[in-house]
C-alpha cells in the first residue's frame, strides 16, 4: 500500500499583506487628492484669461486709435463674456477688463476676482503694457496674470 501525502499549497494573499496595501493605497490617496483639488482650481482659472484675450485686443485698438485709454467709445459695446467657471465684465471707458471666478468654479477660487488694465505708452512709441492683479490666493494665480507685472 503506496499511500501519498498531499499537501495544500495555500493560495492567496494573508490578511496582513492586504491590510499593508490598503494603508499604502490610503498614505497615496491623502496626499494626491489636496494635489488634484489644486489642479482642478488652477486648471478653472484659466478659464477667464481665455475670455479676456478677445477684449484686450479691442481695448489695444481704442487706446491706438484715441492716442489714449480713457473715454473708450467701441469698448462699451462689447458685451460681458460668461463661462462656466468665469464671468468678464466689458471693458470700463479706461480700459479696465474685470474677471469674477463663479459658476461651478472649484470653492478655493469661488469669489476670487482678476483685474487687468492697460498702460498706454503714448510718449515713446504707442506700446501698451498690461497689469494685472487679482484677489486669489498665490498658489492659484497663473503665470499670465503675474507675467504682465
Amino acid at each position: 500500500m503506496n499511500r501519498s501525502i498531499r499537501r495544500t499549497v495555500q493560495k492567496g494573499f494573508t490578511l496582513i499583506e492586504l491590510m499593508i496595501v490598503v494603508a499604502i493605497i490610503g498614505i497615496l490617496a491623502a496626499i494626491a487628492l489636496p494635489a488634484y483639488q489644486d489642479y482642478v482650481a488652477r486648471s478653472q482659472i484659466s478659464e477667464p484669461f481665455t475670455l479676456m484675450e478677445g477684449m484686450k485686443s479691442v481695448v489695444a485698438e481704442e487706446c491706438q486709435v484715441n492716442g489714449a485709454c480713457t473715454n473708450l467709445t467701441q469698448s462699451s459695446a462689447i458685451p460681458n463674456a460668461v463661462g462656466k467657471y468665469s464671468t468678464v465684465t466689458a471693458p470700463t471707458n479706461v480700459g479696465l477688463i474685470l474677471a469674477t471666478m463663479g459658476g461651478a468654479a472649484h470653492a478655493s477660487v469661488t469669489g476670487a476676482t482678476f483685474t487687468i488694465t492697460p498702460q498706454y505708452n503714448a510718449a515713446t512709441d504707442g506700446s501698451i503694457r498690461w497689469s494685472c492683479a487679482s484677489t486669489a490666493a498665490a498658489k492659484f494665480i497663473p503665470k499670465a496674470c503675474t507675467a504682465m507685472n
